[in-house]
């Protein structure tokens, strides 16, 4: 891909805006809420924040599984999150319904090395409901609404890219 012109069918992340467009043609047909990194965008291994840049959709994880099961290394647990299981877990960093897993483009940026977004496990995915309030709090990956995770989940493409920006 040549990064002077967009595709004409991606994903766009904008951290000041906390929010994920599905665009197509230069125009938004989706967008979502979501929360970035608490600690802001950066592509550092163990950094915590939200890498920038190009990047695709490596997999797709969850078809069919119901809103809010929990994931752990990317595999469901059998868990589904309810507020009951939350308090008993506090410290827990909550992976719901489905997992799109994303891979960098763009060498020594966000791909290869300390830098690698696939290595960071960096995640679009849903998080507990009650977590998305329109401000960065994940540790590095992009949280969105379940309903909302599934619905983008449905709408995209295995290879889909994905543009994060400030």
């Amino acid at each position: 891909m040549r990064w002077d012109t967009l595709p004409g069918r991606y994903i766009e992340v904008c951290i000041a805006t906390q929010t994920l467009d599905l665009i197509e043609d230069s125009i938004v047909i989706y967008s979502y809420p979501v929360s970035t990194a608490k600690k802001g965008a950066g592509e550092l291994m163990g950094s915590e924040c939200t890498p920038r840049g190009w990047h695709k959709i490596r997999a797709k994880i969850g078809d069919h599984q119901p809103l809010n099961a929990v994931f752990v290394a990317r595999r469901e647990t059998g868990e589904i999150y309810t507020p009951a299981l939350g308090e008993k877990n506090p410290d827990r960093d909550w992976i719901l319904t489905r997992i799109l897993w994303l891979g960098g483009l763009e060498a020594r940026f966000n791909r290869y090395g300390a830098v690698d977004s696939t290595w960071r496990y960096i995640y679009i995915h849903g998080s507990p409901d009650h977590l998305m309030q329109g401000k960065p709090a994940s540790h590095g990956c992009i949280r969105m609404a379940n309903v909302d995770v599934v619905h983008l989940f449905n709408q995209i493409r295995l290879g889909e890219f994905v543009w994060i920006h400030i």
